[in-house]
Parts: C-alpha cells; sequence; structure tokens
C-alpha cells in the first residue's frame, strides 16, 4: 500500500467536516464569480445575433459539427454526472458506478435509434416529430406537456445540485441559507437565457464541455499518481479508510432486499431507455446545418462523453479513498460534496475552486439547454400551433418563450428548495423515468410503425407521463422513509423509488393498444415522406429552412 499523506491525518478531516466550511471561501467564492462573469460577457456577445425564432430555439443552426459535438457532450453531462456519480461511488461503490453505465448506454440508444432520424423530421421541438403524420393539435399539445414535465424533474437535480455546491463553498450548512443560495443560483440561469438564447447556451455549453473534460482528466491524472497508477492500489484505500470492503462487491445498494434489485431493474430501465426521450439533448440536433454535420457531433459527443464515464470511476473511488463516507455525508451538500471535497484534498482551495466552477458551469449549462426547451416546446408548439393556428408574430412568439423562461425557473427553484439533500443523479433519474415514460414509446412508433395513430400518441404520452408522476409522488421518494422529500410523511403505497419497471412497458402497451383501436388511419402519405425524410434527410434542409 503507497502512504498516502491525505490519509494520515483524520484529525484534520474530523475537524474540517465540525466547522463546514471547506478551503477559503473568499478564494473559493472569487474564481466561482470570476467564472461567471467570462460567461456572462460570452452570453451577452452571443445575444447580438439572436433575432428570430430560428436564432433562438436552433442558434441560427449556424454551428459546426464540432462545435454541436462538444456542445451536446456539454448538454448531457449534467450535474448528476459530475457531482451526483462521483458521491454515489464514493458511498456506493461498484452500485454507484452502474450510473456511470447506465447514462452512457443510454447515450448510445438515443444516438443509434433516434438521434439523426429526429433531426432529419423536425424542425426546432420533438413535437415536430411526433405532429409529422398525426392530427397536429392534441399531439402538440400532449408533446408540449410531457416536455414541460421531464424539464421541471430534470431541473430539480440541477437546482438541488447548484444548492449544495455553492452552499459548500460558502460554508453554508443551514437549510434556510442553502434556499436562499438556490433562490440566488436560480435568477443567475434566468438571466443568462433571456439574454443568450440558443447561441449563448451553446457557447456556455462548449466553454463547459472543455472545462469539465480537461478538469476531471486532470484530477484523474493526479488520484492516479498518488497511488503510483495502480489502480489496485486505490480499491484497497478505498475499502481501508472506509473499513467496507462490501463497496467493490455488487449488492450494496440495490441487492439488500428484493425491493432493492427490483429498484435496480426500474433504474436501468430508466437510465438506459430515458436519454432516447430527453427533449433537451434531442433539440441539440437542430442546431447544424446538414444530417452530415450531426453525424459529425455525434462522433465528438461520444468521445468526450465515453472518456468523462470512465474517469469518474477513478474520482469515486478516489474520494472514497482520500475522504471517506463520514466525512461526504457531513458536508454541506451531502453525496453530491464529493468531488469538490476531492478537488480540495488534492490542490487546496485553488483547485476546489476551479472544480466548483466547472461544476456550476456543468449546471448552468445544462439548466438554460432545459430552459430553451422548455420555452420553445410551450412557445412554438401550444402558443403559434395550437393556440394561434401557425400565425403568430414571430416577436410575439419570442416573448411568450421568454415568459415561459421565467414561469420553468421560478418552479425548478421552489423544487430544488425541496429536493435538497436528495443525491442528483438519482434525481436524474426520475427524470429519465418520466421520459422514457412520457416520449420515448411515441417517438419510436412514430419513427418505425406506420400503423401508429393519433390516439395511440396521445393515450401513450399522457397515460405514461402519468402513471409515471403518480408512482413518484406516492414513492418513497417524496414519503415514508428518512430521505425522503417530505421527511416527517408517510403516504407511499409503491415501494419502489423508481417508476419506469412499471411505467415504461405500460406507454409502450397504451400507445399500441390505441393505435390499434382507431380504425381511422393517418395520412398515407405523409407517413411516406416522414419515412423517407427519416432515413435519408431529403427535404430536412428545405423543411427546417421555412
Amino acid at each position: 500500500m503507497i502512504a498516502v499523506p491525505a490519509l494520515s491525518t483524520p484529525a484534520v478531516h474530523l475537524a474540517e467536516a465540525a466547522t463546514s466550511t471547506v478551503g477559503n471561501p473568499a478564494i473559493n467564492i472569487s474564481i466561482f464569480l470570476a467564472f461567471v462573469l467570462v460567461t456572462l460577457v460570452v452570453v451577452i456577445r452571443a445575444s447580438k445575433s439572436t433575432a428570430t425564432a430560428a436564432d433562438y430555439y436552433a442558434g441560427g443552426r449556424s454551428f459546426s459539427g464540432t462545435q454541436n459535438g462538444l456542445a451536446i457532450a456539454g448538454d448531457y453531462l449534467s450535474a448528476a454526472s459530475f457531482l451526483g456519480i462521483v458521491g454515489a461511488i464514493a458511498l456506493q461503490g461498484y452500485d454507484g458506478f452502474l450510473y456511470s453505465i447506465g447514462f452512457f448506454v443510454a447515450w448510445l440508444v438515443a444516438l443509434l435509434l433516434i438521434a439523426e432520424p429526429l433531426r432529419n423530421t423536425g424542425k426546432f421541438t420533438m413535437a415536430d416529430v411526433l405532429s409529422f403524420r398525426l392530427r397536429q393539435r392534441p399531439v402538440r399539445v400532449a408533446a408540449s406537456i410531457s416536455t414541460l414535465a421531464v424539464t421541471f424533474f430534470y431541473l430539480l437535480a440541477q437546482m438541488a445540485g447548484a444548492g449544495a455546491l455553492v452552499s459548500l463553498l460558502l460554508g453554508i450548512g443551514s437549510r434556510a441559507g442553502q434556499s436562499l443560495v438556490i433562490v440566488i443560483v436560480g435568477v443567475i440561469m434566468i438571466v443568462y437565457v433571456l439574454v443568450g438564447g440558443m447561441k449563448g447556451t451553446t457557447w456556455v455549453q462548449i466553454i463547459k464541455a472543455c472545462l469539465l473534460v480537461s478538469g476531471v482528466a486532470v484530477m484523474t491524472v493526479w488520484i492516479l499518481a498518488l497511488f503510483g497508477f495502480n489502480f489496485s492500489t486505490m480499491l484497497g484505500a478505498a475499502v481501508e479508510t472506509n473499513n467496507n470492503p462490501a463497496m467493490l462487491d455488487p449488492g450494496l445498494k440495490y441487492g439488500v432486499s428484493e425491493i432493492s434489485k427490483l429498484d435496480f431493474i426500474s433504474l436501468g430501465l430508466a437510465l438506459v431507455l430515458g436519454a432516447a426521450g430527453l427533449p433537451h439533448v434531442l433539440m441539440r440536433f437542430y442546431t447544424v446545418p446538414t444530417a452530415k454535420e450531426a453525424r459529425k457531433s455525434v462522433v465528438w459527443a461520444i468521445t468526450l462523453i465515453g472518456l468523462f464515464y470512465l474517469f469518474t470511476l477513478v474520482l469515486g473511488f478516489g474520494a472514497a479513498a482520500l475522504i471517506g463516507a463520514d466525512r461526504i455525508k457531513g458536508a454541506p451538500g451531502g453525496v453530491n460534496s464529493a468531488a469538490p471535497l476531492l478537488a480540495y484534498e488534492l490542490g487546496g482551495s485553488i483547485l476546489m475552486g476551479l472544480i466548483a466552477a466547472v461544476a456550476f458551469a456543468t449546471i448552468l449549462a445544462v439548466v438554460a439547454g432545459l430552459a430553451i426547451t422548455a420555452s420553445a416546446s410551450f412557445a412554438h408548439d401550444i402558443y403559434t400551433s395550437v393556440i394561434k393556428k401557425g400565425t403568430s408574430d414571430p416577436r410575439q412568439e419570442l416573448r411568450v418563450a421568454k415568459t415561459t423562461v421565467v414561469v420553468i425557473g421560478l418552479i425548478s427553484v421552489a423544487g430544488g428548495i425541496g429536493a435538497q439533500g436528495q443525491n442528483v443523479a438519482f434525481l436524474v433519474a426520475l427524470a429519465f423515468a418520466v421520459a422514457a415514460s412520457a416520449n420515448l414509446p411515441t417517438i419510436l412508433y412514430s419513427l418505425y410503425w406506420k400503423r401508429f395513430t393519433t390516439r395511440g400518441a396521445v393515450l401513450s404520452m399522457y397515460g405514461g407521463l402519468i402513471i409515471s408522476v403518480v408512482l413518484i409522488i406516492f414513492s418513497p421518494v417524496m414519503s415514508g422513509s428518512e430521505t425522503s422529500m417530505i421527511p416527517g410523511a408517510d403516504f407511499a403505497f409503491y415501494p419502489l423509488s423508481n417508476p419506469g419497471i412499471i411505467s415504461i412497458p405500460a406507454s409502450f402497451l397504451l400507445g399500441f393498444l390505441g393505435s390499434l383501436s382507431e380504425r381511422r388511419p393517418e395520412d398515407p402519405r405523409k407517413q411516406s415522406e416522414m419515412e423517407v425524410r427519416s432515413l435519408t434527410g431529403v427535404g430536412a434542409e428545405r423543411a427546417v429552412s421555412h
């Protein structure tokens, strides 16, 4: 075993945990604010060329494949990936790494089945695709509602992560103080989106992806160097620090009981299938001018995403070895503080401030993408296409979109306050479950099943959304356990923490039965046009230019 200085000073660690202040708050927050100012300048510069709906929703389709690939990675690698997964591995070992595997496999599913056909068929939003050959009004309304619901659940995780991160930087341990932090962070994020639109958001995502992968790579090499580049030695140190050999074996979290095993299956279904139904990730494919550039962006994105999830394995077990589970759980932000604490252990306040700034960039970039998606969904799908029946003034549509950003931002702040203390990776898994239940079946049926009808789409989206949300409300996530969002209450009747095992198959079944029960066939010419366009891209450029 290689001696690591950090392991030999438990008294210092306990003292720091007791004070709840890690590093120098002045240095931490100075680096953090410097990053906020730099990115705000970028957003303001980008906003000068945001004039039309296409600029605001899709960045004017002016980004290259390389730029969009970096932005996709920036959008996909959320606070769950950085803060949540590192904390999950540090506390749960092997079972925590299952999140990394699930998120990465989910990206491959989205890539192989959904990304290019969706880009070839759509214009700005997921509803453009779903309503292409179905009846516009009911499908657009259902798609918009499901998009807003998925966005809300995803925003819960990001806001909880933001509160935990800034609270750790400032040494704020009280719930009231962390709630105030979430409010302030939420206001900053709303300003970014209102000012920059998709162009500003994309540049923030590009900056964030470069900083995140670079910062995580540096920490990974640094950790491995401490253990002589011997991964086994690091695992041994993790076991020794936590006095828990079980953390290297499957089952520490998901093998305790039959219920926990079912919960793991449900989580796996949600993670693997959820990304293909996430509107804010799929919307990124509309920001490139051609299908060729969309494919190029995929190559860049998958390289960066794959590397990142490999790095999380080292970071998670490194945090377990150098910090320990007790100190992580005792810090402001709990499990989500593992990555910033690890940065402080390695490089003091300077590195912690830098990594915290990168983590905040992660949250900022994802929240901006979510807010743009929500605003586009409501303004483009409901206001313009349903209420105004395609005849709205583009300037009025932009005003509606920006109003939606404010509303969804305020709702997410309130939800983030309620979700404090929850692992952000776990919260994102709930968003994946809702996306896989409400969106994925309809997307797959629309692209690949000619017999699919409007009734099937509406039943699938509403049914999947309602079932998944109801099961989450009446699960241990909300009440009935010490880690619930409402600790003192107990109205849970669904025993699992993730609804995917029931809600995803139910949504597929509802779409299938709804389509078979509708005798009225959809327009066969539109079906043929959609099939040709989705597979070849013919007509896609002409469609998006209108």
